[in-house]
């Protein structure tokens, strides 16, 4: 049996796999078999996407002082 390598993916990458798990037009293991990662990946970087959008979003509204 061989030992796969650990694999560094872009955050461009990241960002797309994790915007295609938001649209829900696949479920995830079907994403997961697309872009050859685990799902567990999947959601993590979905949730890491939302939580900086979010904290864009506010750090927007402080700056415009709503």
């Amino acid at each position: 049996m061989t030992k796969r390598t650990r694999r560094n993916h872009g955050s461009v990458f990241k960002a797309r796999v994790a915007l295609e798990a938001i649209k829900g037009e696949q479920t995830l293991s079907e994403l997961a078999s697309r872009f050859q990662v685990h799902p567990n990946q999947i959601t993590q970087w979905k949730q890491q996407l939302l939580q900086g959008a979010l904290r864009d979003l506010r750090e927007e509204r402080k700056i415009k002082g709503t």
